[in-house]
């Protein structure tokens, strides 16, 4: 299982950008998937998840301008930013817990992106 993020990119403060990841490889289901975002020298934080349900949950610092959702047609997950602001700078990565068919049977696994860069210049 393999998954690509991308979107991100250099905006001004004010500015919105949609980041997108999308999973490929042996899936045999999509489960939880979610959006993490690493400061310079911190550990990675939850910004937001969705459930194979759509429920949706988010950090208290992102609410309202971060808006997560999924395809799973396109087994994709996606995360729209509004209203950058220079410390939504970071590193932001995607994570999707999958099912897939092993000679073992099911195995249920989480995965993370490679990560995309967000810069928000003031």
């Amino acid at each position: 299982v393999q998954l690509q993020a991308s979107g991100g990119g250099l905006v001004q403060a004010g500015g919105s950008l949609r980041l997108s990841c999308e999973a490929s490889g042996n899936i045999f289901r999509i489960n939880d998937m979610g959006w993490y975002r690493q400061f310079p020298g911190k550990e990675r934080e939850l910004v937001a998840s969705i459930t194979s349900g759509g429920n949706t949950d988010y950090a208290d610092s992102v609410k309202v301008r971060f808006i997560v959702s999924r395809d799973d047609a396109k087994r994709s997950v996606y995360l729209q930013i509004n209203n950058l602001k220079p410390e939504d700078t970071a590193l932001y990565y995607c994570k999707v817990d999958i099912t897939s068919i092993q000679r073992v049977g099911l195995v249920q696994q989480q995965y993370w992106g490679q990560g995309t860069v967000v810069t928000v210049s003031s």
